[in-house]
């Protein structure tokens, strides 16, 4: 997998571009020519593949910004965290549903808060930062690859990154995953400017501590994990250890304390143990970060995905441009050879690429783990490819570049066709169902599978199916033509076309993909049920959740009402109930017969059909959505 070759890399921000072993002055004529060879000097300009890849941002990830609904669990509850965040007007101190909420950083929902104070608060608001930020690591990213690899790499490395599967899917709720995987790329981006000097300005070592500390405010500690693990291992392997010590480690940790450790002084200061609680600092560092990463954390979160598979995800979420992974991969020069020493900037580069996504891996394998813990390794690779597919794409490519080029896309083609024929079987069992049924009639439910963030994929049936039918049809020919004309264009020797193919392939796939979640989005929001609650709410009625607040937050966020939980303290608001001024919203059934029976309107939210909290009380059925209903004890008016 991993070789040791004696091309010499391209020299840092220019437009030229290292094509094969021993080719120094290969230059970009590649994906900016004709078919006759011919230069077609336009393309080249930096300012063309911005638009191109800000042009498949604003059509994939901007179209659709405000549909559809948030979901409950985590969506709704990082946005209702914000909107506390601006009611309230305490940025240091985040709140859910009127509790203390400690377990997250804060960075990316001081970006959520300011959208809001901007914009109000809307679902588009709510998906804006998020949406700016994959932009920025989108044109981060180019400016990676183009730096090491000429324009043409860092155009393939972007566009791979904006059009994977991950990277889509996993923007689709609210997780600061973009946002740690921007600052990685940044941060890479100046290490790898500091090789090139000396001794490295204070400019680039200053840089670096600040996002280093960016990172920290996003997602905790494992911020500074990761790129000093990947970067102390570089430097390991290539023997250059006492580059450490020209990196103004003194200086450039000061940097880093003043920007990261302030928000940690005023969380402390504002939240010490009191009552039942053991205060910010036991909770933060010691149970999220240490004994959840040891899966021993309270109370326990998610399943952990089996350690092969998640290994396996990593490509999964690249695709379809894991498909050329095998061969950029040889591309990485074997740190173990001495004869490969001095590595030149490409292969740096190359290794580092490498240990960014390996690093990420190795260290959720000894820990607890989700499907997406792997998305921020996903710019490495990214340019890897971009690297490789650039070479591909060169007049004067070896044959055995065409010849790997060929192979995955005979791989590809493969998957495709099997997944075409899926479809279209799928599309033969399933039955359009009659009008205004309920998706959730026609699922089968597998609460053994939530922990896991895609869980709820596996609910589907032959007849739930029949509401899929147009984005099955869709990705399925999507699939087909997009692999089958890069099949035929690298046998034809145009992989420029052949991508532009896949490039194609992919903005309709994800266009499939958001109209499906589209669809299945009542199983995970209860929107519907809030805007009901909504039509009929009144100053002083109550909203009850029949079970964890996180399965129904949806009604905490959309109302803007605080929600009270028939439920013991759990999950989100397990820590946050054991501080002295935490708000009395937890039910007991007796509590509510009392509420129930009383003045005020209640709608109780519950997943059950005939909840037996209710059993003895006169109910009426207000709504029904998404196999959840809300019951209330003043009669609907007709």
């Amino acid at each position: 997998m991993i070789s040791s070759p004696s091309n010499s890399g391209a020299v840092p921000g220019s437009d030229a571009t290292t094509t094969r072993s021993g080719d120094g002055a290969a230059t970009e004529r590649a994906i900016h020519s004709d078919r006759s060879g011919r230069p077609v000097r336009r393309l080249a300009d930096w300012r063309v593949s911005v638009v191109v890849i800000a042009g498949l941002w604003a059509v994939i990830y901007m179209i659709g910004l405000s549909w559809p609904a948030l979901l409950d669990d985590v969506d709704t509850v990082h946005a209702e965290a914000a909107r506390e965040m601006l009611q309230r007007h305490d940025w240091v101190t985040l709140y859910t549903d009127g509790l203390r909420y400690l377990e997250k950083a804060p960075m990316m929902y001081w970006s959520l808060a300011t959208s809001y104070k901007i914009f109000g608060i809307s679902n588009w608001s709510t998906r804006l930062p998020l949406m700016l930020a994959l932009l920025a690591l989108a044109l981060a990213t180019y400016r990676l690859g183009r730096r090491i690899y000429g324009e043409t790499g860092g155009l393939y490395a972007g566009v791979a990154l904006i059009t994977c599967l991950g990277l889509y899917v996993y923007t689709r709720f609210l997780i600061p995953e973009v946002l740690v995987t921007l600052w990685l790329t940044l941060g890479y981006d100046l290490f790898l400017q500091s090789l090139e000097q000396e001794r490295p300005s204070r400019l680039v070592c200053w840089g670096f501590a600040v996002l280093c500390a960016l990172n920290v405010l996003t997602k905790g500690l494992v911020g500074l994990v990761f790129p000093v693990g990947a970067i102390g291992l570089f430097l390991l392997l290539t023997g250059d250890l006492r580059r450490l010590l020209r990196m103004r480690l003194i200086s450039s940790t000061l940097v880093f304390l003043l920007i990261a450790a302030p928000w940690h002084i005023l969380a402390a200061l504002r939240n010490p143990p009191a009552g039942q609680s053991r205060g910010f600092l036991w909770f933060y560092f010691i149970n999220e970060h240490v004994m959840r990463f040891l899966g021993k954390r309270v109370p326990p979160g998610y399943d952990t995905v089996p350690l092969l598979l998640f290994w396996v995800l990593l490509a999964v979420w690249l695709i379809p441009w894991s498909a050329f992974l095998p061969q950029a991969l040889r591309s990485v020069p074997a740190f173990w050879s001495r004869a490969a020493r001095p590595f030149n900037a490409q292969q740096r580069a190359n290794l580092l690429f490498l240990l960014w996504a390996l690093v990420i891996l190795v260290f959720f394998s000894f820990s607890t783990r989700q499907e997406y813990y792997t998305i921020p390794g996903l710019p490495g690779l990214a340019l890897l490819v971009g690297g490789w597919l650039a070479r591909e794409s060169a007049p004067d490519a070896t044959e055995e570049d065409r010849r790997a080029g060929r192979i995955s896309s005979v791989a590809l083609l493969v998957i495709g066709v099997i997944a075409f024929v899926a479809g279209m079987y799928f599309l033969s069992v399933s039955h359009t169902p009659p009008p205004g049924v309920d998706l959730a009639d026609l699922l089968k439910a597998n609460p053994q599978d939530y922990n896991f963030s895609l869980g709820h994929v596996f609910d589907l049936t032959p007849r739930a199916l029949g509401l899929f039918r147009l984005p099955l049809l869709g990705a399925s020919l999507a699939l087909l033509l997009g692999t089958g004309c890069n099949w035929i264009m690298r046998r034809r020797g145009r992989p420029v076309a052949g991508n532009i193919g896949l490039v194609a392939m992919m903005v309709v796939l994800l266009a499939c993909i958001h109209v499906s979640f589209g669809i299945f989005s009542p199983i995970l929001s209860s929107y519907n049920l809030a805007a009901a609650i909504q039509q009929r709410y009144q100053p002083g009625d109550v909203i009850v959740i029949d079970g964890p607040y996180d399965e129904a937050s949806t009604l905490n966020f959309y109302t803007g009402v605080q929600v009270h939980v028939l439920h013991e303290p759990s999950g989100n608001l397990w820590y946050g109930a054991k501080f002295p001024d935490a708000p009395h919203i937890f039910e007991t059934p007796e509590s509510l017969a009392a509420k129930w029976n009383g003045k005020a309107q209640i709608f109780v939210w519950s997943d059950q059909e005939d909840p037996q909290e209710l059993h003895g009380l006169k109910s009426f059925l207000l709504a029904r959505s998404g196999g959840k209903s809300i019951f209330t004890n003043r009669a609907p008016a007709a």
